[in-house]
């Protein structure tokens, strides 16, 4: 039985994780990273309490994320309500997880075609 997803080619898929960065279909990148199913950006964010509604407008201004997965590193951190709620009235919606979580969650998401994206911190 197969139970690797099947990701549509042209997609941005998270092949790998750790404390030294991430591996997005075949690109590694040494920091924090934005991830939609057709590009991943750099996002300046070097912790999670850098996480704000104006360190997540790349997501709302980009359009088209109904789930934002936060990476937030090594275990997951609750968010504000007013984080949730700024998000919310942009029509997404958070799910705040460890890293690892986020990037194994994702990848199941776009592979059912979900309107998602990733908002990855490394787990140092």
């Amino acid at each position: 039985m197969e139970l690797t997803p099947v990701i549509p080619s042209g997609r941005q898929v998270i092949e790998s994780y750790g404390v030294r960065g991430f591996r997005v279909t075949g690109i590694a990148y040494a920091r924090s990273i934005l991830v939609f199913p057709d590009a991943t950006l750099d996002w300046l964010v070097s912790g999670i309490e850098a996480v704000t509604i104006e360190t997540l407008r790349p997501v709302i201004e980009r359009g088209g994320t109904e789930i934002l997965l936060l990476g937030c590193g090594a275990r997951m951190t609750p968010m504000p309500a007013a984080l949730r709620q700024a998000l919310k009235a942009a029509g997404i919606g958070l799910d705040a997880m460890d890293t690892g979580a986020a990037c194994r969650t994702y990848n199941v998401l776009l592979a059912e075609d979900r309107r998602v994206a990733a908002a990855l911190l490394p787990p140092r």
